[in-house]
């Protein structure tokens, strides 16, 4: 059973090791992001099982189960870790005399729509500071955030946020946080002289098209193609290609269509050679996320980061659900 510590000779600093190990449900990814060796971090654990009387952690496999009172007093401790630094550290960044590097993973069409206000943004605010944007080639981008390969993930993650959710009702590691920054629609596109181009576009006439998908995975079945699914239809997928762009490039030169992101055609600059036509049959409001790992949470630069970005798509997104 577990029991009553002196809280006047505990040592803090095993909360920290404890909840990193929480996290990462491991010793050695524990003790890389703290920086310390993985006989410290060890120690460490030894020492707080021996303060709370608990197991805290049992070897399962490849990885540690929690036990009941560790996944209880968890949230706690990353509460109070959290709300700590923050205090401790509210303003470490000062984005005028900062030259920060931030690598933000998204697809052409999110970057297209928030980079270039971003880029205003960072001149006014940050001249010194530089952004690396990488192709999002994934709907799950959880192992490039672990690695360190992006601070942030933009686009839409239905099925991680979901994972997310139902870990964290049941007590679960969650090692990634979150933040809505627009809702988005998708339209079909097809190029102007299309003969689908001349008045509304119907189901059957979506159904029987031939069609080129924007897929990371390179795998021919969207949310697009969920959504026919649920009313028994399919569509012809004859082409996928990674780039929101690409397949503009190549609706506007065939008899291919494509589906695209509502804004994306004017903010590309092929309103001259595309169309756009609503889809002829219900498919879910698309939510873009910014995702992160949760050991960037409380740091001050990726704190401001979060803040400008969802400015930055307040600004661009806010004057159009204005538009009738």
């Amino acid at each position: 059973m577990p029991q009553a510590i002196n809280f006047r000779t505990f040592d803090l600093n095993l909360l920290r090791v404890f909840d990193e190990v929480m996290t990462e449900r491991s010793l050695t990814r524990a003790a890389k992001n703290l920086a310390l060796t993985q006989s410290a971090v060890s120690n460490a654990m030894r020492r707080l099982r021996e303060s709370l009387g608990d197991d805290l952690l049992k070897r399962s496999g490849q990885g540690l189960v929690p036990t009941a009172h560790a996944l209880d007093i968890w949230p706690t401790v990353r509460n109070a870790l959290h709300s700590l630094q923050g205090s401790l550290a509210p303003s470490d960044f000062s984005p005028r005399e900062a030259k920060s590097v931030f690598m933000l993973s998204m697809a052409d069409a999110t970057a297209a729509e928030l980079i270039p206000a971003l880029v205003n943004l960072l001149d006014r605010q940050a001249p010194d500071v530089s952004v690396c944007v990488l192709p999002l080639t994934t709907r799950d981008p959880r192992k490039l955030l672990e690695a360190g390969g992006a601070d942030l993930a933009v686009g839409y993650f239905p099925a991680v946020l979901a994972d997310l959710t139902a870990r964290a009702q049941v007590g679960k590691a969650v090692a990634y946080a979150h933040q809505r920054l627009y809702d988005g629609q998708y339209v079909c596109v097809m190029r102007r002289d299309h003969p689908l181009a001349r008045g509304p576009l119907t189901l059957n006439a979506f159904c029987k098209a031939r069609h080129v998908l924007v897929s990371f995975s390179g795998r021919p079945f969207g949310f697009i193609d969920e959504a026919l699914a649920s009313i028994g239809r399919e569509r012809r997928v004859v082409l996928t290609v990674n780039q929101f762009f690409t397949a503009g490039r190549v609706a506007g030169g065939s008899d291919l269509l494509t589906v695209f992101p509502r804004h994306f055609v004017s903010m590309a600059g092929l309103a001259d050679e595309l169309v756009m036509r609503e889809l002829p049959f219900e498919t879910p409001l698309v939510h873009v996320d910014a995702l992160w790992h949760h050991r960037l949470e409380a740091d001050a630069a990726h704190q401001w980061l979060r803040k400008t970005m969802l400015a930055v798509a307040n600004a661009v997104f806010a004057p159009l659900a204005a538009v009738p």
